[in-house]
């Protein structure tokens, strides 16, 4: 039976304090410190963590994850998602502790028509997904006992993220501009939260790569407009939509055009049922807009 305490990096993030909220009312003892407390960039400080208490795993939430940003400040991009993830490894194989590694959609290029499969080849298009597929890269040649579950367009009520963003511009602007010609699947903070922890619990002796998302697709014009039907439909400040293409909207790093992931995998091994992203979303906004 999975017992013992919990250790979750990255506790300021979306993905990390769902864990950290989650997993304790769940009953498990978790410790969840913040950057203050444990600095991702100080090999002394992840040592220190990992050997103050005999975890019964230990869950990576943490990374750098601001994507044009990351153009411009690669070291700390690398040290972060690539030799942060890397010496958790080796501590915790070191010890005997899983180790479950949140990863990401952009280790892909976007060019595969379909949703993107575990097994299929990575090529990521900057800095970003290039250290994220470090991580992974290391993680995979260290530890014998690790689970690598990437997720892509994280959304909570709460945080940095496009639903608040449009929440926010939505009621300033009377019109926006959305892409819609970049696919993906939208998925809630808590929903990972949810699937990380049901995998830490039974992920026994194996070690392998699963995805999860929320079901489903759609493109940012499509969450936009979701969003704001909501908006509408609560008599709140709602903006008209404009679709435009990812030329339309240069930034410093490029995007996978389809970050669309399958998610066979983790139902199959984990009995994980992802719900529709409608239903998450709806489920955040109704927090956000209640």
């Amino acid at each position: 039976m999975f017992k013992g305490p919990i250790l979750v990096t990255g506790a300021s993030g979306q993905v990390g304090g769902a864990v950290a909220r989650l997993g304790q009312a769940q009953g498990f003892a978790v410790d969840a410190p913040l950057r203050a407390s444990l600095n991702l960039t100080s090999e002394a400080d992840i040592i220190d963590a990992v050997a103050s208490k005999p975890w019964a795993a230990v869950i990576n939430c943490a990374a750098y994850t601001a994507v044009d940003k990351a153009e411009s400040e690669p070291d700390l991009a690398e040290a972060i998602n690539a030799t942060a993830p890397a010496i958790l490894a080796r501590e915790t194989a070191r010890l005997g502790i899983p180790l479950i590694h949140v990863s990401t959609d952009y280790v892909f290029d976007g060019s595969k028509p379909d949703p993107y499969m575990e097994t299929d080849p990575v090529n990521p298009l900057g800095v970003y997904g290039r250290t994220k597929e470090a991580g992974e890269a290391a993680i995979r040649a260290i530890h014998p006992n690790h689970a690598i579950i990437r997720t892509a367009w994280v959304v909570s009520a709460g945080g940095a993220n496009f639903i608040n963003t449009m929440l926010r511009l939505g009621a300033e602007r009377p019109e926006m501009r959305v892409v819609d010609d970049q696919w993906g699947c939208p998925s809630s903070a808590d929903d990972i939260a949810a699937a990380l922890i049901k995998v830490a619990a039974g992920l026994g002796d194996r070690s392998g790569t699963w995805h999860f998302v929320n079901s489903g697709e759609a493109t940012w014009h499509g969450l936009a407009a979701y969003v704001f039907a909501e908006t509408a439909r609560r008599r709140l400040p709602t903006p008209a939509l404009t679709p435009i293409t990812t030329a339309d909207y240069p930034t410093p790093a490029k995007r996978p055009a389809n970050s669309r992931l399958n998610t066979d995998a983790i139902s199959r091994d984990f009995d994980i049922a992802p719900r529709p992203w409608q239903d998450a979303v709806g489920a955040i906004l109704d927090e956000r807009l209640s």
